[in-house]
């Protein structure tokens, strides 16, 4: 009897273990139907679709970790901030930000996994839950995973600089040029922070930087350019004497890219805009005529530019 009993329950064993088999594999081809409707409902916008059929992909098959992300991604297109405060809105948010992270652990392809990081930060985002406390981790584990996106030390930076943590921002944008010193948009994010820091000096520097590393490139100088005429134009603290100084320091840059290509619209407006800048300084009336009456060739001739460019001459 006892050996009878014992035959059955092996029986049995295999006939549920044969069972649930079957159900997996149903469950399978369930889930990866419900992954491409939803995945048809998130190309159409329909994200509120989108979100109800990749929580039954999960449901069914919880291994099909890529339907976090795009859980999460349904969800945070469902948020609007300007409803910020509304129940309903703002728990879109939370079930993003819950799915953001469940992707970002369980995902496979790092691809998504950096997607999903990228997303998390941006939630925690002025627009959205605006708590740059939280982002921070998720910005330190970004490094971690890829310490050569320079991104990443941009953003991290920009959070220590709105903290009023000056030298941990600057570290983080000095840590972005020693692993870029090639990259152009290092230098322009490291001119940026100075800029709005005050620090005028630094900022020419970063500039003049970027130069050393591009010199055949026109942009480069009518970028400086365009901040000493920024500096003279704005900053009502400054002596004519120093005026004079940035504007001659401003056209010496506009002219190395007017030199390299002759046609730069914008670097011809900017020379004229300094040239006017010269002239409100200037105390010989013939002078400031000349350079006003110089200035306004310039205008036109960028006029000219302009309409040839928008015909296609």
């Amino acid at each position: 009897m006892r050996v009878r009993f014992e035959a059955v329950s092996a029986v049995a064993a295999v006939v549920l273990a044969v069972s649930l088999a079957g159900c997996d594999r149903i469950n399978t081809i369930q889930a990866r139907r419900a992954f491409k409707e939803a995945n048809a409902l998130y190309q159409a916008q329909d994200y509120k679709g989108a979100a109800v059929r990749y929580e039954d992909t999960i449901k069914l098959d919880p291994k099909m970790t890529t339907a976090y992300f795009f859980l999460g991604n349904s969800y945070d297109n469902l948020y609007k901030p300007i409803r910020k405060g509304e129940a309903q809105n703002d728990e879109f948010l939370t079930k993003a930000i819950a799915n953001y992270k469940l992707a970002a652990e369980k995902e496979e392809q790092p691809a998504i996994r950096k997607l999903a990081l990228q997303y998390l930060v941006a939630a925690y985002g002025p627009e959205k839950v605006n708590d740059p406390e939280q982002a921070r981790p998720v910005l330190e584990r970004m490094i971690q995973m890829d310490p050569s996106d320079v991104a990443n030390y941009f953003a991290i930076s920009k959070i220590d600089e709105d903290a009023g943590e000056y030298e941990r921002a600057e570290a983080s944008l000095q840590k972005a040029r020693e692993l870029r010193p090639n990259d152009s948009n290092v230098y322009m994010q490291l001119a940026g922070y100075y800029n709005r820091l005050g620090e005028f000096d630094k900022t020419i520097d970063a500039l003049q930087q970027r130069a050393s590393k591009e010199p055949n490139n026109p942009e480069v100088y009518y970028t400086i350019a365009s901040y000493y005429w920024d500096k003279a134009f704005r900053d009502f603290r400054l002596s004519d004497v120093q005026k004079r100084d940035y504007i001659t320091k401003g056209l010496e840059a506009d002219e190395q890219a007017l030199k390299i290509k002759g046609d730069y619209i914008e670097a011809i407006v900017y020379k004229g805009l300094l040239l006017r800048l010269q002239a409100n300084v200037e105390k010989d009336a013939a002078k400031q005529q000349a350079l006003l009456k110089e200035a306004e060739a310039l205008q036109e001739k960028a006029k000219e530019l302009q309409k040839k460019s928008a015909t296609g001459d």
